[in-house]
């Protein structure tokens, strides 16, 4: 009685594992391309920060220190 509950609960984390990661490996394939095209468009890194992005980003550091 025993044995079959564990057998069954190595089945469904072993499909659990499987699920997860086939879901991973779609998602690179699908999202992955596009997000090269994306990084490769930018200009100046992935977010380049100029004027009011720059403001936000520095105050956000400086509280965060604090």
């Amino acid at each position: 009685m025993r044995n079959s509950r564990i057998h069954s609960r190595l089945r469904s984390v072993r499909r659990a594992l499987t699920t997860g990661i086939r879901l991973c490996l779609a998602t690179l394939v699908l999202v992955g391309p596009l997000a090269a095209v994306a990084v490769s468009v930018s200009e100046g890194g992935l977010m380049p920060k100029r004027g009011a992005g720059l403001v936000l980003f520095v105050s956000l550091q400086r509280q965060s220190m604090s």
